[in-house]
């Protein structure tokens, strides 16, 4: 029996801005033409590297979660409470800010190129504690079926279901489609839904649909299809993710229900509380080092 299919909602192509210091980044959700698709607040495609002024040097979040996925080349990450590590081709890490984290991300000396999801927390959760979760391209869940091959950040393809808790229900999938291959992927009923095309180009009902674009679904059907009928390989991300339903006020990297919750946390941050007292006297190593222009030296 085949799954009901959900239909296009709109297609929206990425164009090139800046972003931090030095980088580029393709705007998918976020930008003016879709705007924020609940629950889902920003997903960016970024390239650079951190010899050529790239970085993401010390800055705050609260209130939701960050995931970013390395593609090419390397990020190091360090934040307020002593983590730190590096991001390499293939590796995820999943964010919770909760009620505050400081940290930056500066990408290594060649150009690399990944992904950065912000996914919005219900209001129970805006304050919990930070936390993170992470795999490697070694330790990251793969499924394959035909000319299919998943690899699942979040949430269940092919027979196999991730480990990675997600507060706010969701799927995120990397698949690849090799010439002739097809994927119906079953998706909630009601969950928001789109695809972030990578390289190549794939077909959606009558539609071509090159690399750097976003399809947003109808949130009605069982299934989004996907099919390479060109003679290279197709990549895309597929994100699926349940409603949150709640007010969002944000202000930069702060996202809360209310205005008076933005007040209070820019008030937090300033004065070192309720979450963000580690940030009293504290720089990051690296966020220095790459102010400074002497990370590499």
């Amino acid at each position: 029996m085949s799954l009901t299919r959900r239909g296009i909602q709109k297609i929206v192509g990425s164009k090139w801005q800046s972003e931090g210091r030095g980088a580029r980044v393709r705007r998918s959700i976020g930008r003016r033409e879709i705007g924020q698709i609940d629950p889902f607040l920003m997903l960016d495609e970024f390239v650079g590297s951190s010899l050529e002024g790239a970085g993401f040097p010390d800055h705050p979040h609260r209130g939701f979660e960050t995931v970013t996925y390395m593609l090419e080349g390397e990020t190091y990450h360090e934040d307020f409470m002593g983590n730190s590590g590096v991001l390499r081709p293939g590796g995820m890490q999943w964010m919770t800010a909760g009620r505050g984290i400081i940290h930056s991300e500066i990408p290594g000396k060649e150009m690399c190129r990944g992904l950065q999801l912000w996914v919005n927390l219900k209001s129970e959760f805006k304050m919990v504690e930070p936390a993170y979760q992470e795999a490697t391209a070694e330790t990251m869940l793969v499924a394959k079926e035909g000319g299919v091959k998943v690899k699942i950040l979040a949430g269940e393809a092919l027979g196999k279901k991730s480990q990675v808790r997600t507060r706010t229900p969701s799927y995120y999938l990397d698949i690849e489609l090799q010439p002739g291959a097809e994927i119906s992927q079953p998706v909630p009923e009601g969950w928001t839904t789109f695809i972030y095309t990578l390289d190549g180009e794939v077909r959606i009902e009558d539609q071509t649909i090159a690399a750097h674009h976003t399809v947003v679904f109808d949130t009605s059907g069982a299934a989004v299809a996907v099919s390479n009928l060109g003679s290279g390989l197709a990549r895309l991300v597929l994100i699926s993710g349940e409603p949150i339903g709640e007010p969002v006020f944000q202000h930069g990297p702060f996202v809360m229900n209310t205005a008076e919750e933005i007040e209070q946390t820019i008030d937090d941050y300033r004065r070192h509380k309720n979450g963000f007292e580690n940030a009293k006297n504290w720089q990051s190593d690296i966020g220095q080092k790459f102010i400074k222009g002497t990370l590499w030296k």
